[in-house]
Formats: structure tokens, sequence, C-alpha cells
């Protein structure tokens, strides 16, 4: 009877592992070809794992909110039938009190070198990213610490992780205190219990798993970038009279919706080619200035939550492509169905505020990108209008252009030129183009 193993299939190249969220079989359940046989999440995407194979699946080697790597074998699969007994998959034992013991010792052993000092990278040359970075000195991991890690990431780089597992499974972190501080701290710390409601008529409900993520990228995003705002105000009246007049026949003849957020991403693409310093990203004291152009695009998921699919290369799209692939995008994310490598790989983010009815906001920084620009919602409004016989009062579609950047590597000339230079774009639209 043959064994078929069940890996982690490959989600794209900047995606290196998942967390298993369900189990949609049992062990001895049957299963046929291309069935889905357990639900995974990576840090933007829930997805499925389909068999390759009908079978029966024999054996289970990871339990749910465990981290698997892509490529490691996640179970076991019967190829040619036949009856397989349940066999649950063991829970760890405890550990034994001898072997806490020596761990804490260890600890303190540590915490004796490293405890007094900040942490410096200057005296490694590893890789590390900010990120982990950032948690180490927020744990109070030292150097030593985590060059001693054994990084899971690409050519064995450190990833979050990697430091997170490494910080929850220390006995005691010393988080900068002093040596004694350690030791005489030998209690764990107690899980925070769920507020209760003071009158008994508030309902108290936990965040779902993506909540927590995207609250926790939320605040690392501003704990990182020095976020400033500049804002300009668009004249959007012809692209408005040019999609109306071109909608129904570019919906008959290409099979999409014409939308305006495709003309925006264009205009967007066509500015970061003209000012190629928004799109870079920072690690540390470096500046990587990324070769293509991969426009983010904010979009709902069923469950109320954003996400943020990415148009690779959108500089060569012309607008048919670029509608293509904002509504396949926009389709996708509202039926559940985006896949790890959507999210991945952004350089510049664009979130459309103006479907909620705002007027402008002032969006958070996509890490590790350097900008994020929000489109406001499109309004008549009266306008002065220039003409050689003298100066009117009209009606005009104006929108808001609200662009955040991160002023550690982004100054407001650079910020403010490169949102003016959208803004020229738009305002310059050729209402006879073909699309």
């Amino acid at each position: 009877m043959a064994k078929f193993e069940l890996k982690l299939p490959k989600m794209g190249e900047s995606v290196a592992e998942a967390t298993i969220t369900n189990w949609l079989k049992k062990v001895g359940d049957p299963i046929a070809a291309d069935e889905a046989v357990l639900e995974i999440a990576t840090d933007k995407v829930d997805s499925e794992v389909p068999s390759e194979v009908s079978g029966v699946l024999s054996e289970i080697l990871f339990n749910v909110n465990d981290v698997v790597q892509v490529g490691q074998t996640i179970a076991y699969i019967e190829t040619e039938g036949g009856a397989v007994a349940a066999a649950p998959v063991a829970e760890a034992a405890p550990a034994e009190t001898a072997t806490h013991v020596e761990a804490i010792e260890k600890s303190v052993a540590a915490a004796v070198e490293s405890v007094a000092a900040p942490v410096d990278f200057s005296g490694t040359d590893k890789f590390y990213s900010p990120l982990v970075k950032n948690i180490a000195k927020e744990e109070g991991v030292s150097l030593a610490e985590l060059e001693s890690i054994n990084g899971t990431g690409k050519d064995g780089r450190v990833t979050k992780n990697d430091i997170l597992e490494y910080v929850q499974k220390r006995p005691l972190t010393p988080k900068g205190g002093t040596v004694e501080a350690v030791v005489s701290a030998p209690k764990p710390e107690t899980p925070k219990a769920a507020p209760v409601s003071v009158n008994g008529g508030d309902e108290i409900v936990e965040m779902d798993r993506m909540r927590k993520l995207i609250s926790g990228y939320m605040v690392q995003s501003v704990q990182t970038s020095a976020h400033v705002q500049s804002f300009i105000e668009v004249d959007v009246t012809n692209i408005v009279k040019w999609r109306d007049k071109v909608k129904s026949a570019f919906e008959k003849r290409e099979g999409e919706k014409l939308t305006f957020t495709p003309i925006f991403m264009e205009a967007v693409a066509k500015a970061l080619k003209d000012f190629p310093m928004m799109n870079i990203s920072v690690d540390g004291d470096y500046i990587i200035k990324k070769k293509n152009i991969n426009l983010g695009m904010a979009a709902a998921l069923p469950n109320g939550n954003l996400i943020v699919p990415v148009i690779k290369n959108a500089d060569q799209l012309n607008l048919v492509g670029m509608a293509k692939a904002v509504n396949d995008l926009g389709n996708r994310a509202k039926a559940g169905k985006l896949k790890p490598d959507d999210t991945q790989g952004g350089t510049y983010t664009v979130t459309n505020v103006g479907t909620f009815g705002s007027v402008f906001g002032t969006p958070i920084i996509n890490q590790p990108q350097v900008g994020i620009l929000a489109l406001g919602a499109i309004r008549k409004v009266p306008a002065v209008i220039e003409t050689p016989d003298g100066d009117f009062i009209g009606i005009r579609q104006k929108m808001f252009l609200s662009h955040s950047y991160d002023h550690r590597v982004v100054d407001g000339a650079l910020g403010g030129s490169f949102v003016k230079r959208v803004a020229e774009y738009l305002e310059a639209f050729d209402v006879n183009r073909d699309y």
C-alpha cells in the first residue's frame, strides 16, 4: 500500500511558511484528488491545500496553529485505499522539572552576558530585517542570542516567526532589566483576561486572526515610519465625462467593467517612473531602489477586513490590462480566493477612501514601502474656470489626493512633487483617447 507525502506547496517566491488554521479532514477520512485537506494562513491570506491524489488520510504531522515551512511534509495519504485506523496527533509531554531548572540557569547565564548593554547590530555581517531588529530590541534579545537562532528564511535568515518563537520559548526574558530582576521573577506571564462589561449590556468580541494581524501591522508601521502628509485637489471632470462615454462599449468589448481605479492606477504608475525615489523601501540605514513598479490596491474581504493585493509591473500595463488586473484582484478578494503571492512584493500602495464617502484621509504606510496614496470621493463643486474671455464659475468634478510618506527618506519636496505629478496626469487626461 503506497504512501503519498502531502507537502506544503510553494505559494509564491516570497512566501516561505504558513500557519495551519484548520484540518478539513481527519485521520481515516477518504480524500479525492484536488479535494481540500486543510486550511492555512500566511501573514496576509487564508487558503486551502488540496490533495494531489485520491486515497485515505493516514497520518497528520502538525497541529492547528503550527507553523510549517514550504516543502515540508504535513500529512500522509494511503493511495491504494483500505481502512486506516484513526490516530490523533500526539500532544507533547510536559517538560521535566530538571529540564526546566536547567533552562532557567541557561537563561540567567545569557542575561549576565547581555542584559546590561543595548543591542548593537554593527558587530555582525548577518542580515536582519528591520522588523526582526525591532523585536530584538523590544524583547531584550542580545546580538549573541540573535546569531544563535537557526533562521528558516531564505539563505538561513531569521524571520519574524523565528525570533517570536525564540522569545516565547525563553523561560525568562530580560527586556533590559538587571540580572537580579531576572532571577527574582520566576512567575510566568498570565494571559490577559478578556474585558468584562461594566453594565452587563456591552458585547465583548475577540478580534479575528486577520484583525489581530492588521492591528499589529498598523502599530508597527506608525512606530517605524515618520508619517507626514500632503494633500492636493484635482479636477477630474474630463475623466468622468470620458468614462461615462466609453464604459458601455468598454464592457461590451472587453467583458470587464471600467471603474475609475485603473485610470488612477495608470497615473500613479507613470508618476512613480518619474519619481523613482518614491518606489523604494528602507532597511536600517540603507535605501533599496525597486526595479519593478508593483502597485498595491486596498480591497475588501468577505469579513469586512481590508487586504492589499498587488498589481505586478503596473507600469507595463495599458488601461485595458490595468482594468483586468484591478477587477481580477478585487473580485478574488471579495470571494476569498486570493493566493499568498497575490499580496507579496508591493512597492507602493493606493487606497480608495472615496468608496466610503470620505473626502480625504491620512492612510498608514504599508511597510516596508515609503508611501501610500488615498483617493477621495469625486464631488461636483463650484469652481473658477479660466478662459481667454475671462473667468467664470462652473460646476466641476473634483477630488482630493492624500499622500502619506515616510519622512525618514522622503522630504516634503519629493512627497509633494510626486502627488502633484499624479494630479497633473489626471487633469491632462485626453478625452479623445482610445482605451
